[in-house]
């Protein structure tokens, strides 16, 4: 299988409702060469989708995989994602508070230099993005991204 030639960026992927074979393919398809795991808790009922064997089944294809776990949705904030567009407003803004915390605030940082370098995918279980947290830090990636000059993160 031939890998496209891709510009560098970030994009989200969601592996809900894919085989890991179906998954992993998608990757390679879209010229992906890293792959983030921002899953707080990176285990998968699905057959191969959890960190070791998600991780061995990517480098088999020449991904890169990383785990970024300070990036990950807590337990306690999972349901508003799935809720009504309140409870997904709401959601999404008390992730966007954990962002600022300085593990995730350099994760961040890395993500947005890694993608100014090569295509990023960033990895959570949930096919629909605007139901992910991954929505929020796809944002806030692409905000640093295109911060021209000097610290990226925002004045305090």
């Amino acid at each position: 299988m031939e890998v496209p030639i891709v510009s560098p960026g970030i994009v989200g992927v969601g592996y809900e409702g894919q085989t890991l074979e179906e998954f992993v393919e998608r990757l390679v398809m879209a010229g992906v060469p890293r792959l983030v795991d921002f899953r707080m808790t990176p285990i998968s009922r699905k057959r191969g989708l959890s960190k070791t064997a998600l991780g061995a089944a990517l480098a088999e294809a020449g991904i890169r995989y990383e785990h970024r776990r300070e990036l990950g949705n807590p337990k306690s904030n999972r349901a508003g994602f799935g809720g009504s567009p309140e409870e997904r407003r709401e959601a999404k803004a008390v992730f966007a508070g954990l962002l600022e915390f300085s593990d995730a605030a350099d994760a961040l940082d890395a993500l947005a230099e890694a993608s100014r370098r090569e295509r990023v995918a960033v990895l959570c279980f949930e096919a629909d993005q605007s139901r992910c947290h991954r929505d929020v830090v796809l944002r806030e990636v692409e905000r640093r991204r295109s911060t021209a000059s000097g610290s990226t993160r925002p004045a305090r």
